[in-house]
């Protein structure tokens, strides 16, 4: 864990030695001020010798001067050593996640990475910053204040020797039980930041269903099992002051005792005990301390854990750097293809699947819901792999691609339409970021989104509000189709992505791809038939099989699955219009 997180420090390593060597130096000096201080003592004042005083006081000056020093810079190099160790901690968790095939997204929630981003890397860079500055700090401190106080008087050091294991056995009992509660209080965080992520994002459904006390109490209920656990843990910590300045006070008037002794004996003078005590507060000060680092690592070291399992998670699909980076055509067979989204034969979703679609085709989906039809146009980009079989485009084992390029040339328009904050214009060159503006607006024009952006007041630079909550659902669908059409992929797949623009609209968009665009594969995953009627074949799943394939006409007449839904569909739209008759007919009465 800890050989993978120093991977992050990169050009931070010159700050994170600076920080040490500055504190060593701070640690020196203010271990040397008191030894001088006790020869000043016993030799200066004692003595009525005011040479001694005076020059003492001068190095006594520029020592705690350097110290000063010493001190701001070794605060300086640990804030740039940790601050620029957890920028590139979130970069390298960042850049992992964009790596990741869908498999691997599947095993994180949105919500647990962004704590991870967020909250774990705060908590790690805080630990980073106390280990470099205060946890150098607090042993030096601890073994030069105990070397002095051998020279001054080996006797008290075994003072020091029984107090330390004390000290530890609390330490390492406050661990074992505070730790496990912190582990619990991250896994938590992630909850709560999935209820506020869900309700975000949904806030027009709750409000509609009038769900804000639910939603409210399930935030609530998340952020008290929180607060408890956090509580429960915190109050274990707190054990650890007292206990530490009971033994520092206890520590100090032992040796106080001890030395007055020594004293009267004559084996020690007053400057001697002087510095003893101040020593016995740097020592005792030094192991708590560590007590504070200690308890900063138990909270951070879950977090560490956390951000490691993501920096560590083997990404499922290979890039191929050196695949193939030419396709012929945007040709596509499915040979023998099996596929689950958990890596077991016993739960396939995909099942025995052989498909050959013709470059230039269109091809229509149908299915009900769970048949998986997602999930086969999802193995063509390899968003994820198959299991067994193979999937080839343009007579290649899609594997064989770099995956970039494959990806550049299969175009897919998911369900779930993604619009990101910024302008359409920004938006829409996210499939190709140096196109022209008559390249934008012929791709807009194919997707039938080019009348409604030009009516718009700042027309293709209109600012889109966050997740395109200031468009409609057929707009968003259609800016989509656009941002797709732009990269003039040799396959465009189309999972459900016209279901919120009206039938007229669907069928211009339709018309459109097959004047305009006849050498490219289209891929149309629809729940209305009138979307697909006119491909050249229609794929029928049924429990991630291949039920039927045909056309319109002939599984109209062969294939059960397609009749039912041709009929419910026909039959609902007579039934609307035999309503909508109704309704005239009484409005009129009315």
């Amino acid at each position: 864990m800890i050989k993978q997180l120093s991977k992050s420090i990169r050009e931070y390593k010159k700050a994170s030695i600076l920080a040490p060597i500055f504190i060593t130096g701070e640690v020196m000096l203010d271990v040397l001020i008191p030894f001088i201080m006790a020869y000043l003592i016993d030799n200066g004042i004692n003595k009525g010798n005011l040479q001694i005083v005076y020059s003492l006081s001068i190095v006594l000056v520029v020592f705690a001067i350097m110290a000063i020093f010493c001190g701001a810079f070794s605060a300086k190099y640990s804030a740039i050593a940790s601050s620029g160790f957890a920028k590139n901690l979130r970069k390298d968790m960042y850049y992992q996640v964009l790596k990741f095939s869908f498999a691997n997204v599947d095993k994180f929630s949105n919500a647990s990475l962004v704590t991870r981003l967020t909250t774990d890397v705060t908590n790690v860079k805080e630990a980073y910053g106390m280990i470099i500055r205060i946890a150098i700090r607090a042993p030096f401190m601890l073994l030069f204040a105990l070397i002095m106080t051998f020279i001054i008087n080996p006797k008290i050091v075994f003072i020091y020797l029984c107090v330390i294991p004390f000290l530890g056995l609390g330490l390492i009992f406050i661990a074992l039980k505070a730790h496990p509660l912190f582990e619990y209080v991250f896994k938590t965080y992630d909850k709560l930041n999935n209820v506020v992520e869900e309700n975000i994002r949904g806030i027009r459904v709750v409000k509609s269903y009038v769900q804000e006390d639910q939603e409210i109490e399930k935030f609530s209920y998340v952020s008290k099992d929180i607060y408890d656990h956090f509580s429960k843990a915190e109050k274990i910590l707190a054990f650890n002051s007292p206990f530490m300045q009971t033994s520092i006070y206890f520590c100090t008037l032992f040796i106080a005792w001890v030395g007055s002794h020594l004293i009267i004996s004559g084996q020690m003078t007053t400057g001697n005990l002087t510095s003893l005590i101040t020593y016995t507060m740097q020592i005792l000060n030094s192991l708590m301390t560590l007590s504070m680092v200690f308890v900063m690592i138990m909270i951070s070291l879950p977090s560490a854990k956390r951000i490691v399992e993501v920096l560590n998670e083997k990404v499922d699909l290979d890039s191929n750097e050196n695949g193939l980076t030419k396709m012929k055509d945007g040709s596509i067979r499915f040979e023998q293809v099996d596929f689950s989204y958990v890596k077991d034969k016993e739960k396939l979703s995909l099942k025995k699947i052989n498909l050959n679609i013709k470059s230039g085709e269109t091809i229509g989906i149908i299915g009900g819901i769970g048949s998986s039809k997602t999930t086969l146009v999802q193995l063509i980009p390899r968003l994820y792999d198959v299991e067994k079989g193979r999937v080839l485009v343009g007579g290649e084992d899609v594997r064989d691609y770099n995956l970039k390029f494959l990806r550049d040339n299969v175009a897919m328009v998911l369900q779930k339409n993604v619009l990101f904050s910024g302008t359409i214009i920004e938006n829409l060159t996210w499939g190709k970021k140096n196109a022209t503006m008559e390249e934008i607006k012929n791709a807009c024009i194919l997707a039938q989104a080019a009348d409604f952006i030009e009516k718009l007041p700042n027309q293709y630079e209109t600012y889109i509000d966050q997740g395109g909550t200031n468009l409609s659902g057929g707009q968003k669908q259609r800016i989509c189709i656009a941002r797709a059409l732009l990269k003039s992929p040799k396959i465009l797949i189309l999972d459900d992505s016209t279901s919120a623009v009206d039938t007229k609209t669907d069928a211009q968009i339709r018309k459109a791809f097959k004047e305009y665009l006849p050498k490219m594969t289209k891929i149309i995953i629809a729940q209305r038939i009138s979307s697909v009627e006119d491909a050249d074949k229609i794929l029928v799943l049924d429990n991630g099989k291949i039920d039927a394939i045909g056309t319109h006409k002939e599984l109209l007449k062969t294939n059960k699955i397609y009749q039912e839904v041709y009929e419910s569909q026909v039959k609902g739209v007579n039934r609307n219009i035999d309503f909508g008759k109704k309704g005239g007919k009484n409005s009129e009465a009315k």
